[in-house]
């Protein structure tokens, strides 16, 4: 009855608190929450870059990594796909991802925008705004001023009539409007000031009862909140002194481009970064991404964007934590945490303590205090005195220490695992199964849908119904022409604003080119075969994403703008003054071949043995779900280019484009500033080889798999990989702190200063293999560990002992575990790698 009794109680505090609601305001210091400064560690999921499905276990592993905020834009073009035609379903329902991060007790920040960048196509603004007359988007313009407080308000009344802003008692305490507009502002001139500030007075006449942040907004008036955006922000200062100093987007990775290098952002900057903000009076940082997630069907900007939204975040593409990026991450808010009260609470003073060191201590009356130092130094460890005692700063990093003499937390000393993560075959292949094929032909199907003098421009004819769209002409060759009877072959010449495009000539790929990420227009230069008589030329343009940024960025075309064959008796010959027939798309978008319900099996051809290399082709399959619940990946390395579905779901655009051969690195130097450039890797390689397919996409059998391959490939060797941890490293000193950080922060830590090792395979495994152990001065990153002139021998079998057939071990650092007297000179490390089976 008494636990009864107390439930009753609890359950109704909760709903008095619910029902009433909560007072957000804020000061310079930080945002006040019903009365209480907050100290905010956020997060950024992008509900349309997940599914539903997946919602619950993204915003629960956030929430385990020491988050308090969750993060989100709003996507205009996903919600109104047409003028008032509004969609909140599926990947785009908002108020269920809303509801999802308050039942995690957790809150909300709603970047509204509903400019967003993002990487997203055309920013996230409707494509079909572009069309409405007179529209130019982003300055003081009437027709894009309706539409975009038109929508605004109607997501803003959504929201309230789901009572989810903070005084309804709902979980969002911040919402933004426009986003780093100040980047573009004065290419705009005189309208764009204009548009600055009506944004701003437009919103807060929403009257949301929290307040409102422009990020990137360098003359953002009083009413907003002014916010950063970047790699660091420690140095940002809002423009207005009674505001909070506000980080909303810390990024802890970086987006991909098709044919580029892999940008990695190490987890000791990320962690530098993020310390030294809230050392220097920080008070909510986001990251952006914490989960990157998947650029589903073509919603992916740039362009070039890839498919994978990745972002090297802390939760990866497919939902699972990135080690040692999470765990890392999360020892540090833990660490931050701990210091919440006094840091806002208090006025720091400035202690130098060397030329690049210096120490923020933040004490009060009651005699708390609490202190971050800092070795700026990029090149260089540092001992430094504080209190009379002595700490070791590596290079680049932050210690934090909650009582001003425990080192709890340095951001250079990374003792969490790595995970070894593989995308692991299932299906050897998709032989064996039934296939059934499409061809299309090259060129007009069905009715030309026009001709013209000249080119057009693509995304202006398209409007982004399709990717594609044909342009073809024809071309008489007399039979005196000297490359027919020399067997020589004539260079077709095309100019293109981009993105990419593939030349027939007489229904038969002659070449393709494209564009890049920083470079969208291209040339083409290819020798074609021509015949006496009439020739066919056909070429299928396309687009790979949206832009989505920049001054006047909805004017940005694409297309071709020459095309010209050289080679003749008479020189070359400028077709771009002849006669083009054009078709927007291709026929199997047509004809709905990639919904996978049957209704158009009457085009489709059955074999046992589908074509392969073979271009404009579409593939079916019905196919088994992959056994266990591991995340799913397509793997396409076999293919060359298109666009894939499942059960009429869009998985994406697939190009395993390669990056160029050069510009990797072999290992990362965490130290010093980060740029894009800095740690890339996979030279040489596909940007992106796997393409994420939701299990909850997947029925336990008749799963319909649908391809469409632009180029040639080898559909037998597409294959589903599960994505699974197989194994766990870890490379620790013993002088890393090693405070049990979470009983700490219940008033009874312990400051034990024994550095550990904690290994843990995943749920229903355990230690197998000890591949890697040594104790001394190891050297190299996990899987390429190798010994130094310091080793104590009988390391393997130590480790062995403790770990082996455990689901976790934890390993002290201890020279009474290992070898008294080993190496005295030397520090000590221990790094591990074991296989979990």
């Amino acid at each position: 009855m008494k636990v009864s009794r107390l439930a009753w109680l609890l359950s109704l505090v909760l709903c008095f608190t619910l029902c009433l609601g909560y007072n957000v305001s804020y000061d310079r210091r930080s945002l006040i929450i019903n009365g209480q400064r907050k100290l905010l560690i956020s997060a950024a999921i992008h509900y349309p870059r997940s599914v539903p499905a997946m919602w619950p276990g993204l915003v629960q592993t956030a929430k385990e990594g020491g988050v308090d905020v969750i993060e989100t834009y709003v996507f205009w073009n996903g919600h109104e796909p047409s003028p008032g035609n509004y969609y909140f379903g599926g990947r785009y329902d908002l108020v269920k991802f809303a509801k999802i991060v308050e039942d995690a007790g957790m809150y909300l920040i709603l970047r509204i925008g509903p400019f967003v960048a993002a990487e997203w196509y055309f920013g996230g603004v409707p494509v079909w705004l572009h069309y409405v007359p007179d529209t130019v988007f982003r300055t003081d313009n009437e027709p894009f001023k309706y539409h975009m407080q038109k929508f605004t308000t109607l997501i803003v009344n959504l929201m309230k009539q789901e009572k989810l802003f903070a005084p309804q008692g709902g979980p969002i305490i911040l919402a933004q409007i426009e986003n780093e507009y100040g980047y573009y502002e004065k290419g705009y001139g005189e309208g764009g000031k204009k548009y600055a500030q009506w944004s701003a007075s437009m919103a807060v006449a929403q009257n949301i009862g929290v307040p409102w942040i422009m990020c990137q907004q360098f003359d953002a008036p009083e009413t907003v909140i002014n916010t950063c955006n970047s790699f660091y922000c420690d140095q940002f200062t809002p423009i207005f002194p009674n505001k909070p100093k506000i980080w909303t987007e810390n990024w802890p990775g970086w987006f991909k481009t098709f044919g580029a290098r892999n940008p990695h952002r190490p987890a000791e900057d990320i962690a530098f970064s993020v310390a030294r903000f809230f050392q220097k009076g920080g008070s909510v940082q986001n990251y952006y991404m914490y989960h990157g997630g998947t650029n589903f069907g073509r919603t992916s900007g740039g362009p070039f964007i890839t498919t994978s939204y990745d972002y090297e975040a802390p939760i990866d593409e497919y939902g699972l934590p990135r080690l040692p990026k999470w765990a890392h991450l999360k020892q540090l808010h833990l660490a931050i945490k701990l210091c919440e009260h006094i840091l806002l609470n208090s006025e720091p003073t400035f202690v130098p303590l060397g030329p690049s060191e210096e120490a923020d201590v933040f004490t009060n009356t009651s005699g708390a205090c609490a202190a971050f130092i800092s070795n700026m130094d990029d090149k260089n460890d540092k001992t430094v005195v504080f209190r009379n005692v002595s700490y070791h700063l590596p290079a680049w990093s932050v210690s934090i220490l909650p009582d001003c003499k425990t080192e709890v937390f340095n951001t250079a000393k990374v003792a969490s695992q790595t995970s070894v993560v593989e995308m692991t075959s299932e299906t050897k292949g998709l032989k064996g199964l039934k296939w059934e094929v499409f061809v299309e032909k090259a060129g007009i199907w069905g009715e030309a849908d026009f001709v013209k003098f000249g080119f057009v421009d693509h995304i202006n004819t398209t409007k982004f119904t399709t990717d594609y769209l044909w342009y073809t002409t024809s071309i008489f060759i007399d039979e005196n022409e000297d490359f027919l009877k020399k067997g020589s072959s004539p260079v077709l010449q095309i100019e293109s604003k981009g993105h990419a495009l593939h030349a027939f000539v007489n229904d038969k790929l002659q070449d393709s080119a494209s564009g890049n990420g920083t470079h969208p227009p291209f040339s083409l230069k290819s020798p074609i075969s021509l015949k006496a008589g009439k020739n066919e030329i056909a070429l299928l343009s396309m687009t790979v994403g949206l832009q989505n940024a920049g001054s006047f960025y909805e004017w940005v075309g694409a297309g071709v703008t020459s095309v010209k064959i050289k080679g003749f008796n008479n020189g070359t010959i400028d077709l771009s003054a002849h006669n083009w027939t054009y078709k927007i798309g291709v026929q199997g978008e047509h004809l709905g071949l990639y919904k996978g319900d049957g209704l158009s099996n009457i085009t489709w051809i059955s074999t046992s043995e589908p074509p392969k290399e073979q271009p404009l082709t579409w593939y079916k399959a019905i196919v088994d779900a992959p056994p266990g619940d591991e995340p799913i990946g397509l793997d396409m390395i076999h293919m060359g280019k298109g666009l894939a579905w499942l059960n009429g779901e869009e998985i994406g655009r697939y190009w395993p484009r390669k990056s160029p051969t050069h510009g990797c690195v072999q290992e990362c130097n965490y130290r010093g500033k980060f740029d894009p450039d800095k740690c890339n890797t996979g030279c040489g390689e596909p940007t992106q080889r796997w393409y994420h397919v939701p299990r909850s996409w997947f029925k336990p059998s008749g799963n319909v798999l649908v391809i469409f391959e632009e180029k040639g490939g080898n559909p037998l060797k597409m294959e589903f990989s599960r994505r699974k941890i197989s194994g766990a490293c870890a490379l620790a000193a013993v002088h890393y702190p090693s405070v049990d950080l979470e009983s700490w922060r219940e008033g009874n830590g312990s400051n034990k200063s024994i550095s550990t090792i904690n290994l843990k395979c995943p749920e229903n495994t355990h230690i197998s293999t000890v591949k890697f152990a040594s104790f001394g001065n190891p050297t190299g990153s996990c899987g390429s560990y190798t010994k130094g002139d310091c080793h104590e021998p009988n390391s393997t079998s130590l480790v062995e002992k403790i770990c082996l057939h455990q689901n976790n071990c934890a390993i002290e650092l201890t020279e009474e575990k290992f070898s008294k007297g080993l190496c005295p000179s030397v520090t000590k490390k221990l790094a591990v790698e074991v296989v979990c089976n």
